[in-house]
């Protein structure tokens, strides 16, 4: 599942992704038609799983990571299906090391920010799934 359209900056830091799939009817996460709130913490953790493949590029293979905890996860409104238009989706690497990393995170969209929060991931620096 990609939710993300398009990566528009990014450096060492940060990463800044657009997306629409908030207004697709066919999104994965959609239940009972309704794209819940709660599903951003989705489109933050695929934004820093992106961050992370770019980091590690050069790299033979990135590590592999899984989402271990979300804290302070914040909403504004209840559905994303029902902003229109982009969704910004941004990303900033607040720790980082061998074996975890800390995003936050924040879903913008119509003016406003949207979901918020942090996201602990935990890596495998030999690839392997964790």
């Amino acid at each position: 599942m990609c939710l993300l359209d398009a990566v528009v900056d990014w450096d060492a830091a940060r990463i800044r992704c657009t997306t629409r799939t908030h207004l697709a009817a066919d999104n994965p996460l959609r239940h009972g038609g309704v794209l819940a709130a709660a599903c951003g913490v989705e489109y933050g953790a695929q934004a820093a799983a992106v961050h992370g493949g770019l980091l590690g590029a050069t790299d033979s293979r990135p590590a592999a990571g899984y989402l271990a905890a979300v804290r302070e996860l914040r909403w504004s409104v209840d559905r994303l299906d029902t902003i229109e238009g982009d969704l910004a989706v941004e990303c900033e690497r607040l720790l980082g090391e061998d074996t975890r990393v800390i995003y936050g995170f924040a879903l913008r969209g119509a003016g406003q920010e949207l979901v918020s929060g942090r996201l602990s991931v935990v890596l495998r620096a030999d690839g392997r799934d964790p």
